[in-house]
């Protein structure tokens, strides 16, 4: 590809994706995917909260959609966030955008912790979803613009590992919490639950000063002493000469390059990928966990007061959560050896058996079944699914292109995750949890099916040739170009 030949021509743009890495990239990494920290955080503290809230703890029954939009309202303002992040991202620097995000979010996890009726709190977590919506989608962007080609799916993978850290956090921090003051549980436990998320937030807040901008954003936008310095940070000396030449690459791609039908069927696989991805109820167990379990007829869970029954809902999701990080260390073990097709559909395969598993077990009236599905369930997806579309969502696309996706792939994330946290209730009520647990099932099937035909195998395969195999090819011959390790239908543009 004549793209793929300039940036292999150029010194600063080699430098960029053959650097070794370290702390500082590891560093950086982390300050970038604080945000899927904070995300993490939320998907578990809400569902945690609720019952516990003057204002909102008998909503589930008396109007399970205004409870699903509680629980869900942020994931509704992180679809908005990302949309905006698509318009703002290429014009004020991913940097920019990253302390804004943090500073929103602080704001918001402070007034929900003062909030006085439910509409003050729905608002709020609404504003919470617009950061952590924004930080999703430019995250992954500003990543792929640093870090080296053959360390990029493991830098990419600090996202999903971020998401599930924030998940297990707010359960220690609601089991410390109604420890410490049980009595005050209906009062301050709740507001210090939902507060405490400042905390990260605000530390992401100072120390994302701290970060350089993209290197590759301050060339194209001619900030020519700033990117030196950013450079400089990476451990990458670079002249004014050099730099003015990687502009002139920058800028030629920029324009020589539009949305073509490879970008566009990348995008169709990606969209379904992170559509599937939400829509198989993984976050039921973080939001609704609690709950649910506590509500289960095992370990005497339904024998002591309410509160006992949540600190017994948080600590069974504790569990759930502890597998959900250690299954996600197994993804980083083998996104690059094993490969993100075989991943994928391994993972939404047991994701299907473990449905289905616990959906028989559930309705033959045996109720431990329901966590054996769940835990199964979540080592499948935590490092099959989970983290393998956070890192296709950059490497299917050039990088001129990245961000944009990325940020229209964080859209489709977060509408998908809408939609199924809003259902959930009322799927709850209406089928119960055992059939909502087959459609999940069923759902994690078709996926197996769809990405059976479409995807491709993109491991050990740089941007470039990812970018030429989709251009080359429709998208039922994707996945047989990648197998082949040649494009089938070359030169039938």
């Amino acid at each position: 590809m004549e793209n793929s030949s300039i940036e292999t021509q150029d010194p600063i743009l080699n430098k960029l994706n053959d650097k070794i890495t370290t702390k500082f990239y590891w560093a950086v990494t982390l300050l970038a995917t604080i945000g899927g920290f904070l995300f993490g955080y939320d998907t578990s503290n809400i569902g945690t909260d609720l019952g516990f809230i003057p204002f909102a703890k008998n909503i589930a029954t008396t109007d399970p959609f205004v409870y699903g939009y509680l629980i869900a309202g942020a994931s509704l303002g992180a679809a908005a966030g990302a949309l905006i992040a698509a318009l703002l991202t290429d014009r004020y620097g991913r940097k920019f955008l990253l302390i804004t995000d943090a500073a929103i979010y602080t704001i918001g996890a402070l007034l929900s912790a003062l909030s006085v009726n439910l509409v003050m709190l729905l608002v709020s977590r609404t504003f919470i979803g617009l950061a952590v919506g924004a930080d999703s989608a430019i995250a992954t962007a500003y990543i792929a613009e640093y870090a080296p080609k053959n360390r990029r799916g493991h830098l990419s993978l600090m996202q999903q590992w971020m998401i599930t850290w924030g998940i297990l956090g707010a359960y220690f921090v609601g089991m410390g919490v109604f420890f410490i003051a049980p009595q005050l549980a209906y009062t301050v436990d709740w507001r210090v639950l939902l507060g405490v998320a400042a905390i990260p937030s605000l530390i992401g807040l100072v120390f994302r000063f701290y970060m350089p901008e993209s290197p590759r954003w301050l060339i194209l936008h001619e900030k020519y002493d700033k990117a030196i310095a950013s450079l400089k940070r990476f451990n990458i000396t670079a002249q004014l000469s050099d730099i003015k030449n990687t502009h002139k690459v920058l800028v030629e791609k920029e324009t020589k390059m539009k949305a073509t039908p490879g970008i566009k069927r990348a995008f169709v696989i990606v969209a379904l990928f992170m559509m599937f991805q939400q829509i198989t109820g993984i976050n039921i167990p973080f939001y609704y966990g609690p709950t649910v379990i506590a509500n289960l007829h095992i370990f005497g869970s339904t024998s002591g007061t309410y509160l006992s029954n949540a600190v017994f809902g948080i600590e069974a999701s504790s569990i759930l959560a502890i597998i959900n990080v250690l299954a996600t260390l197994i993804g980083f073990r083998l996104i690059d050896s094993y490969g993100r097709r075989s991943l994928g559909l391994l993972g939404y395969a047991g994701m299907a058996f473990f449905d289905i598993l616990g959906t028989v077990l559930y309705l033959s009236h045996i109720e431990i079944g329901l966590l054996i599905g769940f835990a199964g369930f979540i080592v499948f997806f935590a490092f099959g699914v989970g983290g393998t579309g956070w890192l296709i969502q950059g490497e299917y696309f050039p990088t001129q292109y990245r961000g944009l996706y990325a940020s229209l792939i964080a859209v489709v994330d977060w509408i998908s995750n809408f939609a199924i946290i809003e259902l959930f209730p009322v799927m709850h009520i209406d089928i119960g949890l055992g059939y909502t647990m087959a459609v999940f099932g069923i759902l994690s099937i078709m996926a197996v099916i769809t990405f059976y035909f479409i995807m491709p195998e993109t491991k050990n395969k740089s941007v470039e040739e990812i970018n030429d195999m989709f251009e080359k090819n429709q998208l039922k011959d994707v996945k047989n170009a990648a197998e082949s390790g040649k494009s089938p239908n070359a030169g039938n543009k």
